[in-house]
């Protein structure tokens, strides 16, 4: 039967930080097996590790969180630093983790990963479940160098994020730190888990087709106009107010979208700027992407309010809840960066609502730049402004 339990710590000192969070993870587990561990980017991580190997010498993995987490015990955030592990404990559960740094070739690297992870399972199939933890670029080529070494397995996860921007992220697989590169966790058990994926907004009736893409991730044109201007002209705001981080604030209520194949999912692509990162120099028809994008396809204007964002949380759980045949033992609810950005002291309200719809079940709530998940049959997907919510069931 699976159990698990979740420790958490603002201590100044990042060891004891390490240490008063697996003390109160790991309490009344007899058989733990890996612990998801998120962290502040302004933490020393390497002393947060070896403050939890002096504990315990359980695997890790998990990445640093946007100002904070949410656990049952409330919003964890500190700005000298904080750490929170969930873990898992099953004495018929397996993981094999892995993990890598970037290089020239993300595809590659995943199928790197996906071995590893095999092996360090000490077995030859593929998993039942699979967790992904990446730098916030490069995802979907990871996937499917990983997808090329087990099929299409199940997933879901996030990409690392910091606090400004600033690309201070990190992963975290054991005892290793990497700022760009991915990490994964596969699991081999029976026991149920099942992942709800979505950005939970509403589609408006401005759609057009992307007929000009660079680099994969920058929309220049939509319909043969400006991509900028278009999106400015049905979001109903002056080109002007969108520059510098006006279009990232905006995205957040307001961003655009793509439909999987299938049509019961659609993935959020959150515009991110209209400047090139490199040299800093406005773009006035273009619109970076916080995931890959391709020509051809149908591009949709999504919207939400404040109060729908935050009712989200509470939708998405009941379409998780509902997935699950067995009992909940633990939940791992992957949220935006962006949207907690937005909601600032709203995120209260958040909070009350996973107390209430978890129901004693221990939970942790890290917030990432990506969101990794599937729906319904869907391909395993990469997305931002999303939330990506998983529960492991007890048998």
């Amino acid at each position: 039967m699976l159990k698990s339990n979740v420790g958490y710590s603002t201590n100044i000192d990042n060891y004891m930080s390490g240490v008063e969070s697996a003390e109160k993870s790991i309490k009344s587990l007899n058989s733990p097996k890996l612990s998801f561990l998120y962290t502040s980017s302004n933490s020393d991580i390497k002393q947060i590790i070896k403050g939890i190997k002096s504990v315990t010498n359980i695997p890790i993995i998990g990445c640093t969180s946007s100002g904070g987490i949410i656990v049952p015990d409330g919003i964890i955030r500190s700005k000298t630093g904080f750490s929170g592990m969930l873990t898992l404990s099953d004495e018929n559960l397996n993981v094999g983790i892995a993990c890598h740094e970037a290089g020239k070739d993300p595809r590659s690297i995943g199928r790197k990963v996906a071995v590893a992870a095999v092996q360090n399972a000490k077995t030859t199939r593929a998993p039942a479940y699979f967790y992904m933890v990446s730098s916030p670029k490069e995802e979907e080529e990871y996937l499917l160098g990983i997808q090329d070494v087990i099929g299409r397995v199940p997933m879901f996860g996030g990409s690392a994020a910091d606090d400004e921007i600033k690309e201070e992220w990190k992963i975290i697989c054991d005892d290793k730190i990497i700022n760009d590169g991915v990490a994964v966790a596969f699991f081999y058990t029976d026991t149920e888990i099942e992942t709800a994926f979505s950005g939970e907004y509403n589609e408006t009736n401005n759609v057009g087709i992307i007929t000009k893409v660079e680099d994969k991730r920058t929309v220049v044109e939509i319909d043969g106009i400006s991509a900028f201007r278009k999106y400015a002209q049905w979001i109903g705001a002056s080109p002007a107010s969108l520059k510098g981080e006006g279009i990232l604030e905006a995205a957040i209520l307001k961003p655009l979208g793509v439909k999987a194949v299938q049509g019961n999912l659609t993935l959020v692509k959150q515009p991110m700027c209209i400047e090139d990162m490199g040299t800093k120099t406005i773009m006035d028809d273009k619109i970076k992407l916080g995931n890959i994008i391709m020509e051809k396809t149908a591009i949709i204007q999504l919207e939400t309010t404040v109060d729908e964002m935050i009712e989200s949380n509470k939708n998405l759980l009941k379409k998780l809840q509902v997935k699950l045949f067995s009992a909940p033992a633990a939940y791992i609810l992957i949220n935006s960066a962006g949207r907690k950005m937005l909601l600032k002291e709203r995120l209260d309200e958040v909070y009350k609502i996973l107390l209430q719809e978890t129901r004693g079940i221990p939970f942790i709530m890290p917030f990432t730049y990506g969101q990794f998940g599937y729906e319904e049959h869907s391909a395993n997907c990469c997305g931002g402004l999303m939330m990506s919510f998983t529960v492991f069931g007890k048998n």
